[in-house]
């Protein structure tokens, strides 16, 4: 009985919270300064509330001066090995926010089944077509990157990403 009440309990707040969060979503309060950017993302086809929440709150907050700065503070960015004559790329650092990094590639997966006709998808699909297993993987984690700094530039300037569409007027509300 403890157990299904401490259920009950956790349930109840995570009801409340998510009230809460499609709130600001519906209705940013002025004081919030991020409360727009939140807005702006969930406008997005294939970005919903809580990504465009956890975006903001985690990544968006932040000034960045430009796209590598981005990538690196999601962990997107490289991490090259040199030893005399040798330089190798050994992967993604992982060096940002284990959460962001996988809702990222959650969202660019979204995206390239929402968002087809979009330039990113474009990019993807040209590169994977049919292929499966670990080119993909890597190549999602890619488009993951691409995505980031492509929400960056639409936060900071406003430019929907390239052949990117937006909610319908009845879904936003």
């Amino acid at each position: 009985m403890r157990e299904l009440e401490r259920l009950e309990l956790v349930m109840d707040q995570l009801k409340k919270v998510e009230a809460e969060r499609d709130a600001i979503a519906a209705n940013p309060p002025p004081d919030d300064l991020n409360a727009t950017k939140i807005v702006r993302l969930a406008l997005l086809k294939s970005i919903a509330n809580e990504t465009a929440t956890t975006l903001t709150r985690e990544v968006f907050y932040r000034h960045f001066d430009n796209r590598c700065q981005v990538g690196a503070f999601v962990g997107f960015d490289g991490s090259p090995w040199r030893s005399g004559q040798m330089n190798r790329e050994q992967g993604i650092s992982k060096r940002g926010n284990r959460r962001v990094r996988a809702l990222l590639v959650e969202a660019a997966q979204r995206w390239v089944r929402q968002q087809p006709d979009s330039a990113l998808s474009q990019w993807f699909l040209s590169r994977v077509g049919a292929t499966k297993g670990a080119h993909k993987r890597k190549m999602i984690v890619a488009l993951a990157r691409k995505l980031a700094v492509a929400l960056w530039r639409y936060l900071e300037t406003g430019l929907v990403p390239a052949g990117a569409v937006l909610k319908p007027e009845a879904a936003r509300a």
